[in-house]
């Protein structure tokens, strides 16, 4: 009797096609299938359930401790708004401010955004109209998905090029502390807002002797009111492709509502341990016109909680998936029992 092994004919080639005999390649490796009973799929759907409810409740109950108050001031600046949408009044400043009240205040670490409504950056035309090798600092040919962002008509490059560089959120938000009648300015921070991989990784500035003559050659984008190397005049290392501002803005968001990281409070004198309870001022400079795609803009103060802000979406997700599981588990049950009764009745 031949073995499994001696397939061929004796001094017959293996075809050049024909698998390795090994037990990898001939499919003889040991396997083990589980053997599913009642007890192991109702168990396995009772458990998954418990414990989604668990994690999605503990997320909730997270995402209600946190403290945010959120400021429209679409309607407190809409001369601005107006001024902004014809381009020919870049040069004039335009300022205005919106007042709320803290009736209790918002203790621990404390985190401004900006929130902009009805602004899509998922389309895919505007996804893709960067350079990342422009952003890495490298002198590399500026893309052709860069345009109409890419060049001048002299033939300056940008710097940085594309549509998502152009459009960078400019508006400037200070925030104010009305205390017996005196307007005490917060304390913000600019820097480490972003991701470190982002600040590190992703983004450098070109190699120079001095930032201002790495971007020479090159021109700042027609949105812009200032060049790429002097974004941040206090902070020389906040400057170029690794702002902060500029490196949180070009990661896009995937829906039309978003926020993005401003600030965040620094805890000193009368605000290290937050914000106290009174009254508060942003005073804006606005540069960022939304009212031609009828946006709205926000500016959001907010904690954070170990789970993250207040989005209550992934809670109430394990929640349902949970909810679905342990229903699955009930009815399977109830199948079970009725075709166990069935059975019971034809053996007698």
């Amino acid at each position: 009797m031949k073995s499994k092994t001696s397939f061929l004919p004796q001094g017959e080639a293996r075809p050049s096609r024909c698998p390795d005999n090994t037990a990898f390649k001939q499919q003889r490796l040991p396997a083990w299938k589980p053997r599913l009973n009642i007890a192991t799929v109702l168990s396995s759907f009772f458990l998954s359930g418990a414990f989604c409810l668990s994690v999605g409740v503990c997320l909730i109950l997270s995402a209600n401790s946190v403290r945010e108050i959120q400021i429209d001031y679409s309607d407190q600046c809409s001369e601005c708004s107006k001024l902004r949408e014809n381009s020919s009044n870049w040069n004039k400043e335009c300022t205005c401010s919106a007042n709320f009240t803290l009736e209790e205040g918002i203790r621990g670490d404390v985190f401004m955004y900006y929130g902009l409504q009805n602004f899509y950056q998922n389309h895919r035309q505007f996804m893709i109209s960067r350079s990342d090798a422009q952003l890495l600092g490298q002198n590399a040919n500026i893309p052709k998905n860069c345009a109409p962002f890419a060049t001048y008509q002299n033939g300056t490059p940008m710097a940085p090029c594309g549509a998502i560089a152009n459009s960078m959120f400019n508006d400037t938000i200070e925030l104010f502390y009305n205390s017996n009648s005196s307007a005490i300015s917060v304390p913000l921070l600019k820097t480490g807002n972003c991701w470190w991989t982002d600040k590190n990784v992703k983004f450098r500035n070109p190699e120079s002797y001095n930032l201002s003559s790495a971007f020479a050659g090159t021109a700042r984008p027609p949105y812009w009111q200032k060049p790429v190397y002097a974004l941040d005049e206090e902070d020389e290392r906040n400057n170029g492709y690794l702002n902060e501002d500029f490196i949180i803005w070009m990661r896009v968001s995937a829906f039309p509502t978003f926020r993005n990281l401003y600030r965040r409070v620094l805890r000193v004198r009368q605000f290290a341990d937050g914000l106290p309870a009174g009254n508060y001022t942003f005073f804006i400079s606005y540069n960022f016109p939304v009212s031609k795609f009828k946006g709205r803009k926000h500016v959001i103060l907010s904690t954070v909680v170990w789970s993250g802000g207040s989005s209550l979406f992934l809670g109430i997700a394990y929640v349902v998936t949970g909810s679905a599981a342990t229903l699955t588990g009930f009815v399977i049950t109830a199948i079970h029992l009725k075709l166990r009764k069935k059975k019971t009745y034809f053996q007698k």
